[in-house]
């Protein structure tokens, strides 16, 4: 693996993995205490729309994908506000359709781009530098929304009507959590693919929300944890020529499965 550090697109992929997961470990976090996992999944599905429309015209497939999502963000922002108990049912929708738009276009574009199936499992070998520019600003912008709104957005998070009794606008930080989360999922598709983002957002989260007393350090912490799983899948991947997203959750998952029998003997 040392001698694997002399190549370019695995200092891209090294990087890649340390940003998208203290960007999956915040936002997960957030999507988790929020009680939005499917969320995550819905936005991931939906995006291929953008994926499809983005092959067809020609256009950079991350602008596609982040235009979708955000879209898909938006709309379930608006439909769920004041009806959290349905997003489900409305996620499931957008789910659908997106996908289907995205196989649409695929369908009308000539020949077989084999790329796509990069978006499905997953890519990190093959991160280009202006998808790093792309995941650290990104990361940027999660950092100073959490920074100088973490108040707030804890408090939409854990009781968004006392957060509006107190004048924090709910409807504004409530949206502000999807489209971060959009654009993260966007991000980590290219890490692991659209199949297998749920995992990378949630089971990192899972550990860290058992052994952290508050969301700042569960962020934190799921940061660091999804950072080690990505860094031993890149190891497992390169070893023994396996895919890259599979192998980071197939890590993830290991450990887990491991956590959970270490945890429940305390």
């Amino acid at each position: 693996m040392i001698e694997a550090l002399e190549f370019e697109f695995m200092q891209h992929a090294i990087l890649a993995g340390i940003l998208v997961s203290f960007a999956s470990g915040i936002i997960g976090s957030l999507i988790v205490v929020n009680r939005m996992v499917f969320l995550a999944g819905g936005i991931a599905h939906t995006s291929y729309g953008g994926i499809g429309l983005a092959v067809y015209m020609g256009f950079p497939i991350f602008l596609g994908a982040s235009i979708f999502a955000v879209a898909a963000a938006l709309l379930i922002a608006m439909l769920t506000l004041h009806k959290r108990h349905r997003m489900d049912t409305f996620i499931g929708l957008i789910w659908a359709v997106g996908m289907a738009i995205g196989v649409i276009f695929i369908d009308l574009t000539d020949g077989y781009n084999v790329d796509l199936m990069s978006y499905l499992f997953g890519s990190i070998l093959a991160v280009s530098r202006e998808d790093l520019y792309f995941m650290a600003v990104l990361l940027g912008i999660i950092l100073f929304v959490i920074v100088f709104w973490y108040r707030e957005i804890l408090a939409v998070s854990y009781d968004s009507q006392y957060a509006s009794i107190r004048g924090i606008n709910v409807k504004f930080f409530y949206t502000l959590i999807l489209i971060l989360s959009a654009l993260t999922v966007v991000i980590a598709i290219k890490v692991v693919g659209l199949i297998l983002v749920i995992a990378m957002l949630t089971i990192p989260v899972y550990i860290a929300e058992k052994l952290s007393n508050s969301l700042l350090s569960m962020m934190f912490l799921s940061g660091i944890i999804a950072t080690v799983f990505t860094l031993l899948g890149l190891w497992l991947s390169y070893t023994y020529n396996l895919t890259s997203g599979a192998s980071i959750i197939i890590v993830s998952a290991i450990s887990l499965g491991i956590f959970l029998i270490l945890y429940r003997q305390k």
